[in-house]
């Protein structure tokens, strides 16, 4: 199909440089009542471009052209007719109008080969037709009913970080035709799941649309994670239903939107993780979708002779120095929360957002400064992973007040106690101390101290989706990547992991039991410590990815969740619901403050014989048992964790707790171990003062009753 010859408009015209993108023409245009909805309001920030043609088709209709007749400030924008909803739409730069005779021919731009339009940067909704994408205008129209936010402090927040696809392709429970979809996520059956785990927040990982890297068609793999974005405003489209994908962009929109609003009904916060840090154009010689094409130099951060700098791995990284860029996401970011009720964003190597003309990383960066000021993003969850690749890349505990950092150092510190420490121990050496295990749990206070923030600002987690899984840590010493068609260079090389004597799978019953205590350590450590926990969807159950510690490109059984129903399965999921639980009844009877008040009387330590640690036992590798009392700024002691990384079973002298007018003494109920004996020994009551056995490499957790004082001040590690 070629189109007619249509003359290039080149009148100036009632349009408006703002807002960016598609819109209703203003107030003052006299097609503003326009009944169809076919005009419309069109401007791009196109700074390296004289001139600037919008291709559209309106839906059954052929290809139109025109040029957008007016320029300001690097805004090329005009009064388009014959856009209504469901049209699809795109851009291209053209030469002068002098080199070109007038009228010009048309282009059939479905058989025009590769991407011969440029995508509106403000687009909310994509076509992708084999390599052809385009725009689509939609509306915003949704029955939300009565969603609000469920608006969950950080305090009491527990996130679940969650593929879309991963999390219901193998689900039973879920209809076939739902399954690896928003619509699958929403269903009751997940719903249900997720609520009886006890998270509170769910955070999904990329849904903007993204396309593929090169490299990995040429594998015949795909981007699973989604972390290549080409559109920061649009819903990538293959997480929709079939039916949503046939009906069109308006159906996937609207099958987001139900999504978000079924788990807000279960009382369930949205987080997206969001990859602003670059674009999937790739490097300079990768494929142009639209910014390169639009203006190259002024979203693209560069040595100012055209050669990209590059602070992500991802060949580009977009120009916070730049204030469009800034606008560019600020736009997205409300555009998420406005239009889609999204609570909270977790940012992708934020560390290159906040880097400034220097290209150095600033704290108080415009981009963080706005969105502190601003009235609606300074209210959603904003959850820093705090590095990047460039100079200066890493900065746990830097980013401002209103952010929350991925903790890193909690990462590490609580694997290796757990793991490597224990395959050293096992084969007749030394771990280390429990000092850096203690500060981890108690929140890395001294890390964060520096930004004005409290133990709050750390996100503490053991696995993510880059990495091994949980099952993994404990089951594999080496990574193993070989599917990803790399020959197994890609990937981390420091695991702090531990295979407990065997590489991988085992029917080796007491392996399997170690394994699955080491398991349970690490997910209590996490649910006991102070900050924000967040767990990785599947370690609930005991998912694997056979050892790959990359699996970015793998969309099939080694990252999609297997809910098949295992003795093993079942007992993590078990001891992951009641740790939980422990948690939330912990934090239930705590101040509305706790604990982002900075108050030493939160925290009181002991060694194995119920005194205060010393310095000398803090730092004592051979010394790796450390009770931690917990409780309120009054005073009041609510909880005690006794923490075992050695070889052997040990008595513990449990601290002394007075009544509140220094009389008696307390009992400590047993509320869980990590050891096997947990159904034999929950509900065990020892006095305060008196001895328990901690089995070895383990956690017990106990309660005490109510009014219990603290025995005096002690020192932190």
């Amino acid at each position: 199909m070629v189109m007619p010859y249509i003359e290039r408009a080149s009148t100036v015209d009632a349009s408006r440089a703002f807002p960016l993108g598609v819109s209703v023409p203003s107030a003052g245009s006299p097609v503003m009542d326009d009944p169809r909805g076919a005009f419309a309001n069109v401007a791009v920030y196109a700074p390296a471009v004289t001139t600037l043609d919008i291709a559209y088709q309106a839906p059954g209709g052929a290809w139109q052209l025109k040029t957008l007749p007016n320029v300001s400030n690097g805004v090329h924008h005009g009064i388009v007719e014959g856009l209504p909803l469901g049209a699809r739409y795109g851009f291209r730069s053209s030469p002068d109008h002098e080199s070109l005779p007038l009228p010009m021919p048309a282009v059939d731009f479905d058989a025009a080969g590769e991407q011969p339009l440029l995508l509106d940067p403000y687009g909310r909704a994509v076509d992708q037709r084999e390599n052809f994408i385009t725009n689509v205008r939609v509306s915003s129209d949704f029955d939300w009913g009565m969603d609000s936010s469920p608006r969950i402090p950080w305090r009491n927040t527990i996130i679940y970080e969650a593929h879309v696809r991963g999390q219901t392709m193998l689900h039973p429970d879920v209809p076939e035709d739902l399954r690896g979809t928003y619509a699958g996520l929403a269903h009751p059956a997940m719903v249900e799941h997720l609520i009886s785990l006890g998270i509170t927040a769910v955070q999904l990982l990329p849904v903007h649309f993204h396309v593929d890297e090169p490299h990995l068609q040429s594998l015949g793999l795909t981007n699973y994670w989604g972390y290549n974005t080409a559109a920061f405003f649009a819903p990538h489209p293959g997480y929709a239903t079939e039916a949503a994908q046939a009906a069109g962009a308006q159906a996937v929109q609207d099958e987001v939107k139900g999504m978000v609003k079924a788990l807000h009904a279960a009382g369930l916060e949205v987080i997206l993780d969001v990859v602003y840090n670059h674009t999937a154009e790739g490097g300079a010689d990768g494929r142009t979708l639209s910014f390169r094409g639009l203006g190259e130099m002024q979203y693209y951060r560069n040595d100012g002779q055209g050669r990209y700098l590059d602070t992500t791995g991802c060949g580009n990284s977009l120009d916070f120095s730049e204030p469009r860029v800034i606008q560019l996401v600020l736009d997205s970011l409300r555009y998420w929360v406005n239009e889609f009720h999204i609570d909270g964003f977790r940012f992708d190597l934020a560390v290159t957002l906040a880097r400034n003309a220097a290209n150095d990383f600033d704290p108080r960066h415009p981009f963080l400064v706005a969105i502190a000021a601003d009235p609606l993003l300074s209210t959603a969850k904003l959850i820093a992973e705090p590095w990047d690749i460039g100079y200066g890349g890493w900065q746990t505990g830097r980013f401002p007040p209103g952010w929350v950092d991925w903790n890193d150092h909690f990462r590490d510190a609580v694997r290796t106690f757990w793991l490597p420490d224990r395959a050293a121990i096992a084969a007749g050496g030394q771990g280390g101390s429990v000092a850096r295990l203690a500060d981890a749990l108690s929140g890395s206070a001294s890390l964060f101290e520096g930004s004005g923030r409290s133990r709050l600002a750390s996100l503490n987690f053991i696995t993510a989706h880059d990495g091994f899984t949980l099952a993994d840590l404990v089951s594999y010493d080496r990574k193993h990547n070989e599917a990803n068609g790399e020959q197994n260079r890609d990937g981390h090389g420091d695991n702090r992991s531990y295979n407990h004597g065997f590489e991988g799978r085992t029917e080796d019953e007491e392996i399997l039991a170690r394994r699955a205590q080491s398991s349970r350590n690490l997910m209590a450590s996490l649910m006991i410590s102070q900050g924000v926990p967040m767990i990785t969807a599947g370690d609930e159950v005991g998912r694997t990815q056979q050892g790959n510690n990359n699996a970015y490109c793998q969309d099939n059984p080694i990252t999609w969740i297997d809910w098949t129903s295992t003795p093993e399965s079942h007992a993590m999921l078990r001891s992951t619901k009641r740790v939980i639980r422990l948690r939330k009844e912990f934090l239930a009877s705590q101040p509305h403050h706790y604990p982002t008040h900075d108050n030493q009387s939160y925290f009181h330590w002991f060694d194995a014989h119920g005194e205060p640690m010393s310095g000398e036992v803090w730092q004592d590798p051979s010394q790796r048992v450390v009770q931690l009392l917990l409780g309120s700024d009054d005073g009041r002691m609510d909880g005690l964790v006794v923490v075992n990384g050695g070889a052997e079973d040990i008595k513990v002298t449990l601290p002394l707790i007075l009544n509140e007018d220094g009389t008696g003494i307390r009992l400590f109920e047993l509320r869980l171990t990590t050891s096997e004996l947990h159904d034999r020994r929950q509900g065990v009551r020892v006095s305060s003062g008196e001895r328990d056995v901690v089995e070895a490499n383990s956690i017990s957790i106990y309660r005490t009753e109510p009014g219990s004082r603290a025995p005096g001040p002690v020192k932190e590690p």
